[in-house]
């Protein structure tokens, strides 16, 4: 799973193993040390409902996107285009969320299977 933060923009993008484990429900996590004393997590998941979440601590963060919107976008892959998400940020501007799939591992992976 990669993260890109710009701004009020959080963009998450995953490959087709870790995609193959959100649809199947499980979830995604990904660890970055920056210090002895400083690290951020970040778990994904695909769960039941119509909206994605951002929750969490500081440190270790949650989004949880909907089931039904990631599996719909299985279906379309390989695709450049993503999931994008408007969330509340609880003051200012809205924090945009993009979910992609890696499209160079997509196409990979579909060639491979032929």
């Amino acid at each position: 799973m990669k993260l890109q933060i710009e701004g009020q923009s959080l963009r998450v993008r995953v490959n087709e193993d870790e995609l193959a484990l959100l649809l199947t429900e499980r979830p995604v996590t990904g660890r970055t040390r920056f210090t002895h004393d400083l690290s951020l997590s970040c778990t994904l998941r695909a769960v039941p409902g119509a909206a994605a979440r951002f929750g969490g601590e500081p440190d270790a963060w949650t989004i949880d996107l909907p089931l039904d919107d990631v599996r719909a976008h299985a279906a379309r892959l390989p695709t450049r285009e993503g999931l994008l998400f408007e969330l509340e940020s609880g003051e200012g501007d809205p924090l945009e969320l993009l979910f992609d799939v890696d499209v160079r591992d997509s196409v990979r992976h579909r060639r491979d299977k032929k």
